[in-house]
This record gives structure tokens, sequence and C-alpha cells, in this order.
């Protein structure tokens, strides 16, 4: 029988304090008083001072509140049953279906050894050309999608979750408008997405505390699908509302703020979710695709900087196109050898052409003469960015491969590309 605490000595925000021994960090509590009773879990030990925050807050908590320690940490649930259906962030379904309550599994748990891991080998394949052709996603990489508030991020988020050739999406919304709760789960049951997805869901609404604790019940649940030999994508929006709830709680802690208030183990927080990222030996994979707003659009605010330090990579996500000057897949070269043998080469020459039609647009802009090597960087500029940068464009690999020598032989004789030539005889299409 575990032992039951009936003073509390502090309250603060949504933190309580009680003195106890033989508990554990991350242990969960239920705290009982004359409102109901709340779940909470351990966030801080100092002696025998004990610190839990409050999943539903303190509000109506008195000090004599009775607090009762489970003896483990939060866990999740785990079946199959949960495709298909929706939760908050802790658990509790939020679609008005059945409770489940199978396999409970610890959440938070360390990342995997080194030793059951392997080389990244495979493609995912979303039918975004901006990610297929040019920045490739690698299966158990860990990508962010760095951003600014207003551009479609959760939108590409909606379009992978459709398109990904995966076996299980998992979606962990933190912090989000109930419309964009509701665009999610409007997209992927309309087209029919939604059976192979589970979605855990915080809204801004929500307690802070739920926040905190999305990322990990994702990745619990995704570990799990993965020892069971499927491929799983988890898609995290938006990182930086998880980093605040955590700046939020630090300052109800009254602990010593870092750079701009974060809590100083910022980086190995992120770090421990992102690490779950894995391709299992003999088993499936967990490849993770992370939101994280930039405030200001400023790239070296503490949250998007940490991450860049963790991640294999990033995309940048500026005016509705994934930008190509900027992100970067660092596992693309372990998977685009082995898709096409012109893949390596037509992205190269893609992108070398397209950063040439910038310095174009410049001289344009000044008043220079243009000349006809300009006049035809515009002409395939233009169709670079309609074609194969606009985030509407959904066509597979192959095609947008095509595509590329498309526009290549509309916009350039065969000596301009300067591609090879065994592959321009190969691929080059033949006028008319």
């Amino acid at each position: 029988m575990n032992k039951v605490y009936h003073r509390i000595e502090k309250i603060a925000g949504n933190v309580i304090t009680i003195k106890a021994d033989l508990v554990k960090y991350g242990e969960l509590a239920v705290v009982s008083s004359g409102f109901g009773t709340s779940l909470a879990n351990v966030i801080r030990l100092e002696h025998d001072n004990v610190s839990l925050q409050v999943f539903t807050g303190s509000r109506g908590i008195a000090t004599d509140a009775k607090v009762r320690f489970l003896g483990n940490p939060m866990q999740t649930a785990f079946s199959e049953s949960l495709l298909g259906r929706i939760f908050n962030g802790i658990g509790i379904p939020r679609d008005k279906g059945p409770a489940i309550k199978d396999n409970m599994t610890d959440i938070g748990g360390p990342s995997v050894n080194p030793a059951k891991r392997i080389i990244p080998r495979n493609m995912v394949r979303t039918g975004i050309p901006m990610i297929d052709v040019f920045n490739t996603l690698v299966e158990s990489q860990k990508l962010p999608i760095f951003s600014v508030a207003g551009e479609p991020y959760n939108e590409l988020l909606a379009r992978i979750a459709l398109q990904a050739e995966v076996d299980v999406i998992i979606l962990g919304g933190m912090g989000l408008k109930h419309d964009d709760y509701l665009y999610f789960r409007d997209t992927l049951e309309e087209y029919g997405a939604l059976s192979r997805s589970v979605m855990f869901v915080h809204t801004a609404a929500d307690p802070t505390v739920e926040c905190l604790m999305v990322p990990d019940v994702c990745l619990a649940v995704a570990e799990k699908f993965a020892l069971k030999n499927k491929r799983a994508l988890v898609l995290l929006t938006d990182m930086t509302n998880f980093a605040d709830a955590m700046k939020e709680i630090a300052i109800t802690m009254e602990q010593i703020p870092s750079n701009r208030g974060y809590p100083g183990d910022l980086y190995s927080q992120l770090a421990s979710r992102y690490e779950k990222a894995v391709d299992f030996d003999g088993n499936g994979s967990i490849t993770i695709l992370a939101v994280t707003t930039m405030p200001g659009d400023d790239v070296t605010h503490p949250v998007p900087d940490n991450t860049g330090y963790i991640t294999e990579g990033q995309f940048y996500l500026r005016n509705a196109r994934i930008e190509p000057f900027g992100s970067l897949s660092r596992l693309k070269q372990l998977v685009n050898g082995t898709t096409r043998e012109d893949h390596r080469q037509i992205m190269n020459t893609m992108i070398q052409l397209y950063a040439n039609y910038k310095e174009t647009l410049e001289k344009q802009s000044m008043g220079f003469r243009m000349s006809d090597w300009d006049s035809k960087l515009l002409k395939y500029g233009g169709r670079f960015e309609n074609e194969l940068m606009d985030l509407s464009v959904n066509i597979p690999l192959e095609q947008a491969l095509d595509l590329c020598w498309t526009i290549l032989a509309d916009c350039f004789e065969p000596a301009e590309a300067g591609l090879p030539t065994k592959l321009i005889d190969r691929f080059w299409p033949s006028k008319g």
C-alpha cells in the first residue's frame, strides 16, 4: 500500500510541494481534495522536499489535501486499437471513444542502445518534390521544420501524414489552436489516413503539464510500433510551445534561468526526445519531423539554436515554400544514390541554376541589362518555383525527376545544363 501524505507545504502556480521520502523523479501521484482528484507528477526532488506538477491545476487544492504516490512514472497504453483514435496529452480520449488500458508502458525512457541501431538506408517518400528530390527524408532521421507564425507548417505536416510511405503516423500537437486540431482531425479523416494514425493533442486551453507529456507519449507509442516491425513517423508541432511550457514551469519553480529565460537543461530535454529516432536492427523504425517556430524569424533563438545541434539537418519553411537554401537533409546521400542514377546530378544542377536565377533577379532589380543567359535563367526560375517549390505539387519521385529534365530542356540547351553526357543522352527529353 502506497503511503498517503496529508500536508502540502507550498502551492505555487500549478506546482505543489510536500515532504516525502522514497519518491522517484517523474513518479505519478494522485492529489485528492474537496474539489475531486487529479494526477500529478514529480518534477523536482530536493532532500525530502518533493515538488509535483498538478495536471489540472492547483485551484481548489487546500494544504490538507491528500497526496498518494503510485510508485510508477507516467504511462501510456499500447495496442493496435490506438490506430484511428485521438487523445489528449496524457492519453485520455478526446474522440469520445473508450479508454485503452492495454499493455501500459512507461514514457520518457532512455533512448535506444546504439548497438541495436543500424545505419539509415531507406527513403521515406512524401510526394513533395522539395523533400523527395532535394532534401530526401530518410527512415530514422530526426528533422525540424523551422518556420515562423503564420506559415502553413501544420498544413505541410498534414500533407506528409497523408502521403508519407510509412506504416503508422503518430501526430503530437502542443499548444494547438482548436482550429488547428480540427484541421488535422478532419483532414486525416476525410482522406482516409486517420485509420493508420494516432493523435495526441494538447490545445492552448489545456493544462501546461500535458504539453510536456505529448512528445514522450508519442515516442513511447512509436517505439512499441517500431518493435512490431512497423515504420513509424512521428510528427510534432510545435516544439517551441513545448520549450515554453518548460520555461513556465521553471519560472514557477524559481529555477535560475539561462538564455532568454529558458531552463539550463533545454538542450538535454530536447535531445532526449529527438534521440528516440532509430532504425532497429531486424525491426521497424522511428522517424521524427518536428515543427519549431522561430520567434521573430530568429534562428539564434534558444529553441531552434539548440535544435540545430541535435538534429540531422532542417527544413526552412518561408513564404509557404520549403526553401532550397538553408534546408538540408544530412542523411540524403545515404539513399539518393540508390533511387535513380540521375538523382544526385539533377539535384545539384537544379539548385545551382536556381542560385544563378536569384543572382539574375538582383541584377534585374538594379536595372542591369539582361543577356540571353539571364533571360533563360528567369524563365527557369519561374518554372522551378511554380512546378517544384509550390507545396501544392504532389508527384512521385520519378515523375519529379522527369519534370526536372523537362524544365531544363524547356529553358536551356543540353550543353548549358552542365550535366554528364551519359545522363543527357539517356534522360534529356527529345524535341517534339
